[in-house]
């Protein structure tokens, strides 16, 4: 059934955006070869490609945040020159990208301020905040410094950021990555309306079924390169995969039950108050992680995630010793090298900062939870075994680098995903713990992450995955939780879990034995 969506408009006007023959290569790479594109007005118009196939150099080019070696932009019909973000907002173009571009000892205001006028009055701006962000489901509070921001909450910021510039061309990389299927169909309600008012979109996203539902029309890229252009409500998901990767794309294996082993991981009546103004605390969360099996926690941004995978990490350490044990050892007082030291290892949710400095090489990233032999040994650095790593890391993780000295900041975000994932499963823990593993990450990626951490599962390692991806959960796990405003559901199976349950879920509504309270539909919307 093919899903249901406005036709593309016919007006009898210029293209919004035309780009031709636009090149731009960096000294190991070539991100655009001779790209060329055309959105109507009105148009939501998606680019396609495997992570490192040019979609966010091309993006940039258009804001003006990178300039191109060469080919010419067209806006409204007249040739101009992009030169900076500055000019492409003077033109109408917005654009929310995939690494935010936020000032983290700012307020939420205080940023979004920054790319409107010099006069602007921050009391009714902060109203405008709060309304806009209701109206598509993505709140905020204006006051609060972005620093204390979850990933999913900073998102939120950038996007309600290019909505209140009530733009003519609107840049989207990846915007449902932290929303609830609620709220996504909310924010697909809000861009067709943005799109009938003559309003055009640019959608970047790794999600087939949005795009078959959302876009009018479809670009896509391979190596830096258009390869073809589609309608995605023509195709399947399997083909815009085959459009994408050029072969036919990776099947995963379905999760079976499976006899979990000894306890690994267990969190015992978990309680930390604010650790800031904005915090979530957390409230008696409880959970039992065994050898063997994929245990899920879903949830909506901003609900705990962020400060139950510090506890667990050891970046918070106020927890009580016995609220966390590791292969039986109290561990909620200490730090991430002594939890590495008894097999855990741990993919934060933020990439750049936490999971990886982006300033440094592959190799120095890899030596970051890989510090005992052979690749230091009596406090010294063996460059020979690092450098070896770091290219088996990029050779078995298919990551799109020019070597292991490349910087972290050079990659792809589903490339620098895939290194930072594939460097903590190469240790072979006992314990891992992945926050949204394939977060912006293509298809084939996804996949291939899917399957190293079913490989982990299969060698005996106790698996937590953090995801507000409900598919992920469902299509990964063994069981699942949800973390609702600091507190934890209890345990269901994969198998009896549905998407209505665990949506109910995720507003906080069970009771003490895991059935879901009473709820209006209004509330469940919100979710």
């Amino acid at each position: 059934m093919t899903p249901a969506k406005s036709d593309t408009p016919d007006m009898p006007f210029p293209p919004r955006l035309e780009l031709s023959g636009i090149c731009k290569s960096y000294p190991a790479v070539v991100a655009n070869d001779n790209v060329s594109l055309t959105v109507a007005r009105g148009e939501i118009h998606a680019v396609l490609g495997e992570n490192g196939a040019g979609k966010s150099t091309l993006m940039k080019i258009i804001f003006g945040a990178v300039k191109p070696d060469a080919g010419t932009v067209r806006w409204n019909g007249a040739d101009v020159h992009v030169a900076n973000p500055q000019d492409a907002r003077k033109l109408g173009i917005a654009m929310v990208f995939q690494h935010f571009s936020l000032f983290d000892t700012l307020t939420v205001a205080e940023n979004i301020a920054l790319g409107l006028a010099a006069d602007v009055n921050m009391a009714e701006l902060a109203e405008q905040i709060r309304q806009t962000g209701k109206n598509y489901g993505l709140e905020l509070e204006p006051h609060r410094h972005v620093h204390t921001l979850s990933v999913g909450e900073r998102q939120r910021v950038e996007i309600v950021r290019a909505l209140l510039t009530k733009p003519q061309l609107l840049i989207l990389d990846e915007p449902t990555s932290v929303l609830t299927p609620q709220a996504v169909q909310k924010l697909f309600v809000t861009l067709r309306q943005i799109s009938a008012e003559g309003c055009s979109i640019l959608y970047i996203s790794h999600k087939l079924d949005e795009i078959r539902e959302l876009c009018h029309s479809a670009t896509v890229m391979r190596g830096g390169k258009v390869t073809g252009h589609c309608d995605p409500a023509q195709e399947t998901a399997a083909s815009l995969s085959r459009l994408m990767i050029g072969a036919e794309p990776e099947q995963e294996e379905e999760t079976e039950p499976h006899a979990p082993g000894e306890l690994r991981l267990q969190i015992k009546h978990l309680s930390l108050p604010r650790a800031h103004a904005f915090a979530t605390p957390l409230d008696g969360i409880t959970l039992d992680l065994c050898s063997g099996e994929i245990v899920g926690i879903a949830g909506v941004s901003g609900n705990g995630q962020q400060e139950l995978l510090a506890a667990l990490s050891g970046e918070d350490r106020r927890a009580k010793p016995a609220m966390i044990t590791l292969k039986g050892k109290p561990v909620g007082h200490l730090g991430p090298n002594a939890r590495r030291a008894l097999g855990q290892s741990l993919v934060p949710e933020e990439r750049l900062g936490r999971g990886a400095v982006p300033e440094m090489s592959l190799t120095d990233n890899m030596l970051l939870s890989h510090q005992r032999a052979p690749f230091v040994v009596n406090g010294m650095i063996q460059f020979k075994h690092a450098i070896q790593a770091a290219a088996d890391i990029i050779s078995r993780f298919r990551v799109k680098a020019s070597g292991p000295a490349a910087l972290a900041k050079s990659l792809s975000g589903g490339n620098l995903q895939k290194f930072i994932v594939g460097r903590e499963i190469v240790r072979k823990p006992d314990v891992f713990v992945v926050a949204q593993p394939t977060w912006g990450v293509d298809v084939g990626a996804a996949a291939q992450i899917h399957h190293e951490i079913r490989l982990l599962k299969e060698a005996g390692c106790a698996v937590l995955v953090i995801s507000e991806e409900l598919d992920e959960l469902f299509h990964l796990c063994d069981r699942l939780h949800v973390i609702a405003k600091g507190r934890l559901s209890p345990s269901i199976s994969n198998q009896e879990a549905t998407r209505e349950q665990i949506g109910l879920w995720m507003s906080g509504l069970w009771d003490k034995d895991g059935n879901a309270a009473g709820v209006a539909t209004g509330e469940l919307a919100s979710a």
